[in-house]
């Protein structure tokens, strides 16, 4: 079946609650919890400004698309990117951070509800995907969610 905007946005309504319920019920222990080591070590915190981030960044992705727009830049360096983006969140508290990603969230569910069906066709470079269809780079929004998610219960709720 064929992606809609309203099925990408409820997609999108569903995949943040569950993002929101999960940060909201970690401890604070949890959240310092080290999940990636190579390079820069994030932990769970980081993640979670990482969300912020991308959230607002693939908000001002979809929206240049909406507007006619090429997408990111050749050459774009999304680590780069992501590093300095999680840096400068780095000081706030968990729950600023989950108020910003629920608010980023509410924002992008907002306008991909009123995208029309022919423009989840029209192409666009993102940093990750290459160029890509507009359809895609939303999905790839709560997918990107549900990876770093599985990462983050590995070292939260160990086997």
């Amino acid at each position: 079946m064929p992606d809609t905007p309203a099925s990408l946005s409820a997609k999108l309504s569903y995949e943040g609650e569950k993002t929101l319920t999960f940060f909201s019920n970690l401890r604070s222990e949890q959240l310092e919890r080290i999940v990636y080591t190579e390079g820069n070590s994030w932990s769970v915190r980081h993640i979670l400004a990482h969300f912020v981030s991308a959230e607002i960044a693939f908000l001002e992705l979809i929206t240049d698309v909406l507007a006619g727009g090429k997408g990111a830049p050749e050459g774009f360096d999304i680590d780069s990117f992501n590093h300095s983006e999680v840096f400068a969140l780095q000081d706030l508290s968990a729950s600023d951070l989950i108020d910003r990603f629920h608010q980023g969230r509410r924002q992008t569910v907002r306008i991909v509800e009123k995208v029309r069906p022919e423009q989840l066709n029209r192409t666009a470079r993102h940093p990750f995907l290459g160029v890509a269809p507009l359809a895609d780079i939303i999905r790839l929004i709560y997918r990107h969610n549900q990876i770093h998610l599985r990462d983050v219960r590995s070292v939260i709720e160990p086997k």
